[in-house]
């Protein structure tokens, strides 16, 4: 039996899709199709019952937004992947909750460098963050699942996260270039994999994928499902989404595009 649900919360990139100063393809179709709409990148874990946890894996800019969407009135446990801010920008949300709601503090994991950035951007609300440092390979233990963070080639200290119940692993890297070898290894097989893929082709940085070079890495690495996510859609070439979805065809559903609100049990 399955007993938690996966949700994307986000699906986008930085300025998210469509962005406000763009008429690219992409953002045109965003603005006349809600599918093809993209918050900054974020997921939830919930268990199901009433003990059940709802866990976050960031905060982007437009959490309160996403949490609204999906109809959830508190938060339990925060991990965090890295301290950029398009995945820590909604912290000031998670003040109010504690102020007004839940009267305690809100238990926060992540790695120490990113920590001490949430400390000195949000340094006005520490009062209301458990700190946690969670350090390389080192796994968490939440309300039946285990997050381990695994250390992904991004910004110094950014972890993607093996998620893992009785039934599913599940590997979510929402920033990354191609992963270290160690931790390739130790998702290889997984059912399912959320991977970067900022980038329709052509991808100038080391930091991050292409779709395609997201979907080869997968592919090598035995996973079950791939989900894009952190797509842009419109950086250097843009790609609408139902050309998006067009290419993906051949892998026979095997490769899926992520999407703002998406749920599957784990």
């Amino acid at each position: 039996m399955l007993n938690h649900t996966f949700t994307f919360m986000g699906t986008g990139a930085g300025c998210g899709v469509p962005a406000f100063f763009c008429d690219c393809p992409a953002c045109q179709e965003a603005r006349r199709n809600p599918r093809a709409r993209r918050g900054d990148c974020g997921v939830m874990v919930q268990g199901r019952g009433e003990d059940g946890l709802t866990v976050l894996i960031d905060t982007p800019p437009d959490v309160r937004y996403q949490l609204n969407r999906e109809g959830v009135f508190a938060i339990d446990r925060l991990l965090l992947t890295h301290g950029h801010s398009d995945h820590i920008g909604g912290m000031e949300e998670l003040e109010y909750m504690v102020q007004l709601k839940t009267k305690r503090p809100l238990p926060v994991y992540g790695s120490p460098g990113t920590l001490d950035t949430v400390r000195t951007e949000y340094h006005y609300m520490t009062y209301c963050l458990d700190f946690h440092e969670v350090l390389p390979n080192e796994a968490v233990e939440l309300d039946g699942v285990r997050y381990t963070a695994l250390p992904v080639h991004h910004a110094p200290g950014t972890y993607g996260y093996l998620v893992e119940t009785p039934e599913t692993r599940l590997f979510y890297a929402s920033d990354t270039g191609h992963l270290p070898e160690a931790t390739a290894e130790r998702v290889r097989g997984v059912d399912v994999m959320a991977l970067d893929a900022t980038y329709w082709k052509e991808c100038p940085t080391d930091q991050h994928h292409s779709v395609q070079q997201a979907i080869e890495e997968a592919l090598s690495l035995d996973v079950g499902t791939l989900y894009l996510t952190h797509l842009c859609m419109h950086y250097a070439e843009p790609v609408t989404l139902v050309e998006l979805e067009d290419s993906l065809r051949p892998y026979g559903g095997r490769v899926r595009v992520a999407a703002d609100g998406l749920a599957f049990g784990i």
